[in-house]
C-alpha cells in the first residue's frame, strides 16, 4: 500500500461502506451532485469510448455513471470495503466497468500515459500529500488527455460551512468527516497541476442552497469547486 494515504480515513470511509448507495444515507450529497459533475466532465470530454480512471472512487458512483455514458472505466481507491461494495453494486446495475485496490502513484507506475480522462472528485482533501496524488494523476493522463479534480477551499466561510453547517447543524455529513486543516485553496491546487506540467482550463464553485436543497455549478468557488486541466 502507498504511503499516501492515511488510515483514518480509509477506516472511516470503510465503516460507512454498506451505505453508500443508499441514495437516504450519509451519502446523499454524493448522490445529489454526481449527475452535476457527470454532466460537467462529459460536456468537456465526452466520455464515450474513452478510457478513464477515476482516483478515489469509493463505491463508484462516479465511476458507475461514467461508464454508463460510454467509457472505458477504471475505480481504484485503497478502501476495500467500498469497493467491494462497488463491485456487488455493477453487478445488480449491469454496467461494465473495473475495480482495483491500488493507489495513484503505483497505477502511474504500472500504466503511464494511458487514460484519455482521469478523475479524482472529493478525495485530495482526505490525503497526507495531495500534491503526490495530482503528480500521479498527471503520469496516468496520455498527451492531450483531460482531468478533473474536486475539493474544499480553505477559509472562514468554507469552515462554516461544509464543516458546522453540512456536519453539526444540517447533519448532511457524519461529524468527523472533514478536517479544515486539510482543505485545499484553489491557489494551492492550480500550483500542484502546474508542478506536475499540466494546464488550468477551468475553475467551477459548486454550491448548495439549503432553503431549496438543490447544488449547482457557477462561479463561487468560496465552498467546493472543480478545476478541470489538461496535459498538452
Amino acid at each position: 500500500m502507498s504511503a499516501n494515504a492515511d488510515p483514518i480515513e480509509l477506516q472511516k470511509f470503510s465503516d460507512l461502506a454498506a451505505k453508500w448507495w443508499d441514495p437516504t444515507s450519509e451519502f446523499k450529497p454524493l448522490h445529489e451532485i454526481n449527475p452535476l459533475r457527470l454532466a460537467w466532465i462529459d460536456g468537456i470530454a465526452p466520455l464515450a469510448g474513452k478510457q478513464v480512471v477515476d482516483v478515489g472512487c469509493g463505491g463508484g458512483i462516479l465511476s458507475e455513471s461514467m461508464a454508463a455514458k460510454g467509457a472505458n472505466v477504471l475505480g481504484i481507491d485503497l478502501a476495500e470495503k467500498p469497493l467491494k461494495v462497488a463491485g456487488l453494486h455493477k453487478l445488480e446495475s449491469g454496467v461494465m466497468l473495473d475495480y482495483e485496490c491500488i493507489s495513484a502513484e503505483d497505477l502511474a507506475a504500472r500504466e503511464p500515459a494511458s487514460r484519455d480522462v482521469v478523475t479524482c472528485m472529493e478525495m485530495l482533501e482526505h490525503v497526507p500529500d495531495p500534491a503526490a496524488i495530482v503528480a500521479a494523476c498527471a503520469a496516468l493522463a496520455k498527451p492531450g488527455a483531460h482531468l478533473f479534480f474536486s475539493t474544499i477551499n480553505r477559509n472562514a466561510k468554507a469552515y462554516a460551512l461544509a464543516v458546522i453547517g453540512a456536519e453539526y447543524v444540517l447533519g448532511m455529513l457524519p461529524r468527523g468527516t472533514h478536517d479544515y486543516a486539510k482543505f485545499i485553496k484553489p491557489s494551492e491546487l492550480t500550483r500542484f497541476c502546474r508542478q506536475a506540467g499540466l494546464n488550468v482550463r477551468e475553475i467551477r464553485g459548486m454550491s448548495y442552497n439549503p432553503l431549496t436543497r438543490v447544488y449547482s455549478l457557477g462561479a463561487d468557488t468560496d465552498v467546493n469547486y472543480l478545476i478541470h486541466v489538461t496535459k498538452d
